[in-house]
């Protein structure tokens, strides 16, 4: 009980991280987004996936290559499909509004991502006929009523302060929501393809809690590629946007800026550094709950975030009540996901 209790409190530290990790961005000034997303991208999908598996690993270059090129290519695929899904977040944003459109994008996350792996396994028996499945399954439907109840309150806020979706679009929106959900569980995907290269690493004696770190040079390598390619297309094809005059600002902004978005950078590498943390703790037949229990908390520290920042201030009791009552019904899916786990 007390390993799974510690995997929910460490995927609650991993989610708190990717709630807070725009904060440094939105501080950034004179910048294109581009800039500062690729500059984030380079510390968060690059430098520290490697840096860090160059310190677990006694043989970086032999581990890799004793991996094999399909594992690896495959791997790597499915994190490209999870930049595909983030590329397309912003779009989600700009048809449905922050708190609608999150809450969509990651409800069909959470599902596809939590229940696909289990399915393409052969262990949809075992969901649906053991004690423990069965609570975790109920835990993973509480967590989605506890998302909507979030969503739906931080949408509510957006209405009351007029900052909604300058172009919302309802049907266009949930088209675009249900294909970045989709597209996003693609780091799902590549977690659970990447067990050969966990599995690899603890036997060669590296500490469970983070064998899983070195599939993310793979992983996150796919997504870099997406993502990478997105901004430097747009940097060189649109005129307002330039790299050169990003760079060319005082050098004490420049420094400034470069410090907070490396900082963001960090922070969004860390999530899934506790990710494996967490995942470590929950028991190996119940692996497909740790993609549920990210997504989840994701939203709820996210709400979290929001009330420490100011953003609910002048919005009424009733959207806070509902952002409380969605935070609970989440922990509650919480208990019951570390009681599953337990079973």
């Amino acid at each position: 009980m007390a390993s799974a209790v510690a995997g929910v409190g460490w995927h609650i530290v991993g989610a708190a991280m990717a709630a807070s990790f725009y904060a440094p961005i939105e501080r950034v000034r004179k910048w294109s987004w581009e800039t500062t997303w690729a500059l984030a991208g380079f510390f968060s999908w690059i430098l520290l996936p490697i840096g860090v598996s160059l310190l677990l690993l006694p043989d970086f270059h032999g581990f890799y290559a004793s991996m094999g090129w399909p594992l690896m290519l495959r791997v790597a695929m499915f994190g490209a499909m999870w930049g595909v899904g983030n590329v397309s977040y912003g779009l989600t944003m700009r048809y449905l509004g922050m708190s609608l459109g999150i809450g969509v994008a990651i409800g069909i996350t959470l599902v596809v991502g939590t229940l696909v792996p289990p399915f393409m396994h052969g262990q949809v028996g075992m969901l649906f006929s053991s004690r423990g499945g069965l609570i975790t399954m109920s835990g993973v439907g509480v967590a989605l009523i506890g998302v909507a109840v979030v969503s739906w309150a931080g949408h509510l806020k957006e209405k009351l302060l007029k900052s909604d979706a300058q172009e919302f679009n309802l049907g266009l929106g949930l088209m675009v929501a249900v294909l970045c959900g989709i597209f996003s569980s693609g780091m799902s995907f590549a977690i659970d393809a990447a067990k050969p290269m966990e599995q690899a690493a603890l036997g060669l004696g590296v500490n469970p809690l983070y064998a899983a770190l070195p599939s993310y040079v793979c992983i996150m390598g796919g997504g870099a590629l997406v993502n990478l390619s997105y901004c430097f297309i747009r940097l060189g094809a649109l005129k307002r946007l330039s790299l050169r005059a990003d760079l060319s600002q005082p050098g004490g902004l420049l420094v400034t800026n470069a410090l907070l978005a490396s900082t963001a950078g960090i922070m969004w590498y860390l999530q899934f550094f506790f990710y494996a943390w967490g995942a470590a703790n929950i028991p190996q037949r119940l692996s497909y709950v740790n993609w549920m229990l990210h997504m989840s908390s994701y939203v709820m520290c996210g709400g979290l975030v929001g009330l420490a920042l100011g953003e609910w201030k002048g919005v009424g009791s009733r959207p806070l009540r509902l952002l409380w009552a969605g935070i609970l019904i989440i922990i509650l899916a919480a208990n019951l996901v570390g009681l599953g786990s337990a079973s």
